[in-house]
């Protein structure tokens, strides 16, 4: 199915329904229950999810297939935006120019940095690429703050030299992002046996957008160049010597892993025509990181499963405070009731970080492949064959006895 293996197939058609039935999915409790706390299926969140995923997914290319850790992907992303957010203010407020030019500027961008960084290896690299980050920080609150909007960061206004459309709406306001007239804020609602589904236009446009960034992925994970790039992650040395140069390839890695960060960015603009510098900052580099070595580096399924959680955790967990937990402990004696609101509390509300800290802890300590490597482990305890995804170490395995000198 559209040059993809059976395995790789089936792979694509989880992702694909994961997609699509989100809304019931996300949405496991009816309203009204205590657990609905726990609902994730709103658009916002959504939204946030697959485009984060779209984030990992690129990102995934150069660190799981390369080895290759950068600490400045954030500053892609950052540029993404701030490219879609131009072309909406001069432009059209059409969704379409916008996400592509934040993928050409993110590349161009990602090419230059990528050029200077790739000339080092190891931790000289990722402190090459978190040095030019914090660069681009800097500069979008300083120098650059008639182009980056500084503090306030880049919005639209009334008065946008638009060439295409209205420069304001029939009511007065700001023309909204659309895909050919079709709003991106456009939602229908379900209610159904005390549950109510939310349907949200930008939402399936970031899934449609993320499920051709996976198949491409996919695509290029099986490709000669994939090979090639597991080439580098495996031995750079013992390249060179077979007269091959990595860095091409590496670099190569490093601008389509970049220009998906910039399509991140320019689907984060077509949802809210914001750009602020903080999406430069180096702790949003260090979120990628963390989603794409919680899901599985190397895996195709598994940075979308690692955005996932820490989306989740930091949208959902950070909600909860006190009151929602004296609520839930509320039938138990009051002396058990305030221990365990005392214990539970440091890690929910502004302390989710703590609750993802352990997480990512004993991920790492007790399932170094991440989530994908717990999913195979599951299905080894139930005898059935895992037909997931492959991690980079059993691929590159399978290649190297493949091409054997003489065969």
């Amino acid at each position: 199915m559209l040059g993809l293996n059976g395995k790789d197939t089936r792979l694509f058609l989880i992702v694909v329904a994961l997609v699509v039935f989100a809304p019931f999915i996300l949405n496991p409790f009816p309203d009204g229950v205590g657990m609905a706390q726990f609902n994730a299926g709103y658009p916002d969140l959504m939204q946030k999810l697959v485009i984060f995923g779209i984030f990992a997914v690129g990102y995934n290319i150069l660190f799981g297939l390369t080895g290759y850790l950068s600490f400045g992907h954030a500053a892609f992303l950052g540029v993404g935006s701030y490219a879609g957010v131009w072309m909406m203010k001069l432009l059209t407020m059409n969704v379409i120019p916008a996400l592509i030019v934040s993928v050409i500027v993110a590349g161009l961008f990602s090419l230059l940095i990528g050029f200077v960084s790739l000339r080092r290896t190891g931790i000289y690299f990722s402190i090459l690429t978190l040095a030019f980050a914090q660069m681009c920080y800097s500069l979008a609150y300083s120098v650059l703050t008639p182009v980056t909007g500084g503090e306030t960061g880049l919005t639209l206004s009334l008065n946008d030299p638009r060439v295409i459309g209205a420069t304001q709406a029939a009511d007065g306001n700001i023309p909204a992002p659309h895909l050919f007239g079709l709003e991106m804020g456009s939602s229908f609602e379900l209610a159904l046996a005390g549950w109510n589904f939310t349907f949200n236009v930008g939402y399936y446009l970031c899934g449609f957008v993320m499920l051709v960034a996976f198949y491409l992925s996919v695509r290029l994970f099986r490709s000669p160049f994939g090979l090639m790039l597991r080439a580098i992650k495996s031995n750079q040395t013992r390249m060179s010597y077979t007269g091959l140069n990595p860095r091409p390839y590496a670099l190569a890695a490093f601008v389509i892993s970049g220009m998906y960060a910039g399509l991140a960015g320019g689907l984060m603009v077509a949802m809210d025509p914001l750009a602020g510098a903080e999406r430069m900052l180096w702790t949003a580099s260090g979120e990628v990181v963390l989603m794409t070595i919680l899901g599985g580096a190397g895996t195709l399924i598994g940075p979308i499963l690692g955005a996932g959680v820490i989306a989740y955790l930091e949208s959902i967990i950070s909600t909860i405070g006190s009151t929602v937990l004296h609520n839930w402990f509320a039938g138990l004696p009051e002396w058990l009731e305030n221990t365990l609101v005392n214990i539970i509390y440091p890690f929910v509300g502004s302390g989710w970080h703590l609750t993802l800290g352990l997480v990512f802890m004993l991920v790492v300590i007790f399932l170094p492949g991440g989530i994908v490597e717990g999913g195979k482990r599951i299905s080894g305890l139930f005898g059935r064959k895992t037909e997931g995804d492959t991690t980079v170490t059993g691929e590159a395995a399978d290649t190297t006895t493949a091409t054997k000198p003489g065969e």
